[in-house]
């Protein structure tokens, strides 16, 4: 059979989706990094559609932390659940802004899904292919229980 054991294959399958959304979030936020004070102030702008009106700049900042910085931690398994967590909260403000411009489904599909994505990281854990694992052993998955 061409499948792999369900746990080999849930620990592959957890680490390629970690792989490829972690890499795809460190080119996300590279340039909301780099961009600095003006464009941080601009992304920050989103939590409007949260009933925030203030500190944009702030949540700018911390928005392109959580796409560059998370990316890296969710592509090394490192830190994973709370990195997937700021993801996710930060792709939920992505989608209330997009709806609220206007965009409808199709502009902010693209937000909805990686925050569906990132809340299943969340859930699911890295998996044992992860650095999470190697540091800090038991726990790493969501099948895990301390009786194992």
């Amino acid at each position: 059979m061409l499948l792999l054991s369900s746990r080999k294959a849930l620990d592959i399958g957890l680490l390629v989706l970690r792989l490829g959304i972690g890499a795809a979030f460190i080119a996300h936020g590279l340039p909301k990094i780099t961009g600095g004070p003006e464009m941080w102030a601009g992304l920050g702008g989103a939590m409007k559609n949260i009933g925030i009106g203030g500190g944009y700049q702030f949540f700018g900042l911390m928005a392109a932390l959580a796409e560059f910085g998370g990316g890296i931690a969710i592509l090394l398994g490192l830190l994973t659940r709370p990195a997937a967590l700021a993801l996710a909260f930060t792709m939920f403000v992505a989608t209330m802004m997009h709806y609220g411009k206007g965009d409808g489904f199709k502009g902010a599909s693209h937000a909805a899904e990686a925050m569906f994505v990132f809340i299943g990281i969340f859930v699911m854990g890295p998996g044992r292919l992860s650095l999470d694992q190697m540091l800090f052993g038991r726990f790493c998955r969501a099948d895990e229980s301390p009786d194992k």
